[in-house]
């Protein structure tokens, strides 16, 4: 297939504005593909700092990161992504980070029933704005196969239309021709020059 999928297209726009040395967020972590993708990134002398409210999800990370020989460069935090990273995040990195992603709905091979949820999620996402540096990248990954995942979807599409252009660039990935087709959401913050990729 010609067509990347949607996860794939988020590594690759991370790809873009993520250095060696650089730092990252992955504010859900999951199964911890992206926090590994990033900790391979940003290598062993940048840092990724993962968020997640389920234990569960922070083992399974931990697990993957520490086999594959990155855990050094990553910090995890059972956190929700919506409380004041001032709490956990040096004060040095606002407006420093380089790239922020997240991967919405609910936890692989977990209890569906523990969803992320469109107040939570808009207040993680101005968070992400807040500490994000000027040509940073924002990536979401939104799903409307479960319940509550349309609602969170169109809660975060309404917001990402609220923010002010040209100090946000919003591009928007969907299949067309699939039933609760996932987006992709990609936000560059302050965009006033092409992208690196392009």
């Amino acid at each position: 297939m010609v067509l990347p999928n949607l996860l794939h297209q988020a590594h690759e726009y991370i790809r873009c504005v993520l250095p060696a040395g650089g730092v990252a967020i992955d504010a859900t972590v999951g199964n911890g593909n992206d926090t590994l993708f990033l900790a391979k990134i940003v290598g062993k002398s940048g840092t990724v700092y993962g968020f997640d409210i389920q234990d569960q999800a922070l083992r399974a990370t931990r697990k993957r990161l520490e086999s594959e020989g990155h855990m050094k460069q990553v910090q995890l935090f059972q956190y929700p992504h919506q409380q004041p990273w001032s709490e956990i995040l040096p004060n040095q990195l606002r407006q420093n980070i380089d790239a922020v992603m997240f991967n919405l709905g609910y936890l692989p091979h977990g209890d569906p029933s523990i969803i992320t949820k469109p107040q939570s999620t808009i207040a993680a996402c101005e968070q992400a704005l807040e500490w994000l540096r000027s040509g940073g990248l924002i990536t979401l990954v939104l799903y409307t196969g479960h319940k509550g995942g349309t609602e969170e979807a169109e809660s975060v599409l309404k917001w990402c239309r609220s923010l002010p252009h040209p100090q946000f660039s919003i591009m928007l990935h969907q299949r067309l021709n699939r039933t609760h087709a996932p987006s992709l959401v990609v936000i560059e913050k302050n965009f006033d020059r092409k992208m690196l990729c392009q």
